[in-house]
Parts: structure tokens; sequence; C-alpha cells
């Protein structure tokens, strides 16, 4: 454990894009936990309104990332201060992409179905990083001998293609399946291959001039909703 850490983690330079992903996901919990309790109307926590304005959580996580994210590309990647300006930053990410619907749809869609959207975002974001972290990022490891290139290379491959069908996924409407299918592979192939949700950007631009496809979409996805809506 102590050789992958120094040859995948120290070596490269990544500890602090590891303490910004414990940040932001830490920040994320501890926000969704809070958010909770005040709807609730339990525990110490209450909504901040100066003078009867809601503020909400991503204006601090913009601030935060401003401060962190300018700190970081200041301070390079070694030392206190970038360890600091790394977890301020992923302070600020969490925090931000926790309302990521709101900026998306300029409306406050928190508890709404619209409203995850949010929780999907962070998800995928946590997800993308762990596999950086994880050593799968060839990049920054000196001295690679000629094996551990083949293994990453092959790696490195496979992720992109299963990003990729995950993107596919996504723009058919399926960011469930897209989520899911970052973490487990080949899983976004079933939503990449099926007919896409009405409304989403795929069949927008591919259906319509296809009115069979519309039709047997908006079906589909009538009797998928209807299952597990629930």
């Amino acid at each position: 454990m102590g050789h992958w850490w120094s040859r995948n983690i120290v070596e490269p330079g990544k500890l602090p894009l590891l303490l910004a992903l414990a940040s932001f996901v830490l920040t994320f919990l501890v926000t969704r936990v809070i958010t909770r309790l005040i709807r609730a109307g339990k525990g110490p926590f209450r909504n901040i309104r100066p003078g009867g304005l809601h503020i909400h959580h991503v204006v601090p996580g913009i601030v935060l990332m401003v401060v962190g994210g300018f700190g970081a590309v200041a301070g390079g990647r070694h030392g206190f201060g970038t360890a600091v300006t790394a977890v301020l930053f992923g302070a600020g990410a969490g925090l931000v992409l926790d309302e990521f619907a709101l900026v998306l749809h300029l409306d406050d869609v928190y508890w709404s179905e619209q409203g995850r959207k949010s929780v999907e975002v962070v998800v995928l974001t946590a997800a993308l990083v762990t596999l950086m972290l994880a050593g799968f990022s060839p990049f920054g490891v000196d001295a690679l001998t000629p094996e551990e290139l083949r293994s990453r290379g092959l790696v490195t491959t496979n992720v992109l293609f299963n990003f990729a069908i995950a993107l596919f996924a996504l723009a058919k409407g399926k960011p469930r399946i897209a989520v899911i299918g970052v973490v487990v592979p080949f899983v976004a192939i079933i939503g990449a291959v099926r007919l896409a949700r009405p409304g989403s950007p795929w069949a927008r631009r591919c259906y319509r001039h296809r009115p069979r496809a519309r039709r047997k979409a908006r079906v589909r996805a009538y009797r998928h909703d209807a299952r597990w809506q629930a």
C-alpha cells in the first residue's frame, strides 16, 4: 500500500486531487444532511435570509471555488498552501454541484424530480476523479515498466470507451444508467442502444423525421415510468 501511495499519489503530485475529492464528497454529504434537517424543521440549522433574500449554498460554493482554484494555480502542486486550496476548491465544488439542477433550470428545483440531476452529477464527478486517483491515469508517473505501460494503456482505453458509451446514454435522456455505467463497465450500453427518451437531445435531433420512432419512444417511456417511478 505504501508503494502504491508513493508511486501513484505522491510522486505524480496527486495528493491535492485526493484532498479535493475527499472535501468534495464530505461537503456534499454534510450539505444534504443539513438541508434535510432544515426542511424537516429539526436541529439548529436554518436558511440564510438576510433582508428576506434566500442565499442558496451555491453562492458560498462559487466563492470557495474561485479562491481555491486561483490559489491552486498560484501555488503549484506541492506544499501546505496547495493542500489548503485543494480542500477549499473541493468544498466549493461540492456546494455548487449540490445545486447543479438549480443552476441548470434557473429555478429552485432542489426537492423536485429535476433536482435529482444534482445527485447524478455529483456521483459522476466523484467517479471520474476516483478513477484518476486509482492510478488509471497514465500521466505523471515516471519510469514505467513495459508491463505497467501496457496495463495502464489498456485500462485507460477501456475507461475512455466506457465513458463515451455513457455519454451516448446521457444524450438519450438516461442519466441514471449513464452514471452507473461510468462506475460499472458496460452498463451504459443498455441505455446507449435502446430508444431515446422523448425530449432528450438525441430524440430532438434524430427523431424529428421519424414519427414511428417518436411514437415507440413515448410508449416505452410511459411504460417504464409507470413501472419504476413509484
